[in-house]
């Protein structure tokens, strides 16, 4: 199975694991389902951006193009299935991410377009595009809380630190990938402007505390050790980004990473059924 294909049957079975857990609606989406999509967008969102710093570092690898693609296409898929929004407030919210999307999903073509025609883009519209990735992550968190509070539903706690560790490992990936980037370090998006080393000790401490919730079946820990052989593997490289730059390494496995994750979230999902 393709890593794309098995993105697609996680996100299906994270929606069935939701519905399984949450009231069922024939008028409107449920929470748990409205808040499932917009963690979705929220790691497309950062995918499209580390994705295109790796078009840059691998000189217009076709592959990172699709990858662009991809994202663009899952985060509107994503975004579409949040119309259906109960509470005034959120509705307003979406409204602004889907505006504020829109342009930079406009900027973003723009600058694959420029870096396909002339090999290059300037630093400036790269410096803007990570700012406008991180005023997306920002307005999209603003959005989840919303939804919680409108809603009064709230996401199980080990599905919530879950889904943040997935965010997290797809904002260091952001990070190494712009730091290898010819546009430089300055440029990091992913809505987190805390130092790499911060985010790698992060992850380390939560999925050692992940790994060691009582909640854990014999099927969640096999994953979490899958997610810490993985980690193992690049967190040398991440904790020393200046001696030996490998983004390709690191972009393969934070993607690997991530899949794991999203699988750890939908058994805690399907466990709490």
């Amino acid at each position: 199975m393709t890593s794309r294909m098995l993105a697609i049957s996680l996100r299906t079975f994270l929606v069935i694991a939701m519905l399984l857990i949450s009231p069922l609606s024939p008028a409107a989406t449920t929470p748990a389902e409205s808040l499932l999509q917009l963690h979705q967008m929220r790691l497309d969102t950062q995918k499209s951006l580390s994705s295109f710093y790796m078009y840059n570092n691998m000189e217009g690898d076709q592959r990172y193009a699709r990858m662009i693609d991809e994202a663009i296409s899952q985060a509107n898929q994503a975004l579409a299935g949040l119309q259906d929004l109960n509470g005034d407030s959120s509705k307003a919210l979406s409204g602004q991410l889907i505006e504020l999307w829109s342009s930079y999903e406009s900027n973003l073509k723009q600058l694959v377009s420029t870096l396909k025609a002339q090999g290059y883009t300037d630093l400036q519209p790269v410096a803007d595009l990570a700012e406008h990735n991180q005023r997306i992550m920002a307005l999209s968190q603003e959005l989840y809380s919303k939804i919680e509070q409108e809603s009064g539903y709230s996401v199980p706690p080990l599905i919530q630190q879950s889904r943040k560790q997935s965010l997290l490992m797809q904002a260091i990936a952001v990070d190494y990938s712009s730091r290898s980037a010819s546009v430089g370090a300055t440029f990091m998006g992913g809505g987190d402007s805390r130092s790499i080393e911060e985010l790698v000790s992060e992850f380390a401490s939560t999925l050692k505390q992940l790994s060691q919730a009582p909640e854990n079946t014999d099927q969640t820990s096999e994953t979490l050790n899958n997610v810490g052989t993985k980690w193992n593997y690049i967190e040398k490289s991440l904790k020393n980004y200046n001696e030996n730059s490998v983004p390709f390494l690191v972009s393969k496995y934070s993607d690997s990473i991530i899949e794991e994750l999203e699988r750890l979230s939908s058994q805690y999902a399907a466990a709490s059924t």
